[in-house]
């Protein structure tokens, strides 16, 4: 099964808290609720409205990953919520690189220079994912300072997209 890869807004907001909150809190133990996740009770305003977007990835209808972008400035933009349920990760589906490679699409054909992203440490396989895709590891204080730093995050990412 392909997965369909679509923006989505607040109409799957239930089906993105839910899958979102199942694997930061039962799956990895991240202490992070809902309330510390505002813009998920309100996708189309928080992630569009600066020319961001946020997708989702479905398999027959349900759905199985997600990968958002903030604008911060014209040129530089950060990657967030990029989840995928369990049974549906690995190179059997790519739905993680599938979901990458259209935001990084979004990006070049919108100006977007500089990609960065914050996770969390224990978030191993992950941070493995980003530096096979020539994510460069660097130090919180290496962000630019519009960057939106969430509270959980302790590694942070940089992707160069202009040569």
């Amino acid at each position: 099964m392909k997965p369909v890869i679509v923006p989505i807004e607040n109409k799957y907001a239930n089906e993105v808290i839910d899958l979102i909150l199942n694997i930061q809190q039962k799956e990895f133990n991240v202490p992070i609720t809902i309330e510390d996740q505002p813009d998920l009770l309100n996708i189309t305003n928080f992630y569009y409205t600066g020319g961001g977007c946020f997708w989702g990835a479905f398999i027959a209808d349900e759905l199985v990953g997600t990968i958002a972008l903030i604008k911060f400035s014209d040129q530089e933009a950060a990657i967030r919520k990029m989840f995928v349920k369990k049974e549906y990760r690995g190179k059997e589906f790519s739905i993680a690189q599938k979901l990458l490679d259209t935001l990084l699409h979004y990006g070049e054909e919108n100006g977007i220079d500089d990609l960065y992203l914050g996770t969390v440490s224990i978030l191993e396989a992950a941070l493995r994912f980003y530096e096979r895709n020539h994510f460069i590891r660097i130090e919180k204080e290496s962000l630019p300072a519009a960057f939106p730093v969430m509270n959980a995050d302790n590694v942070f990412c940089h992707l160069k997209l202009k040569k």
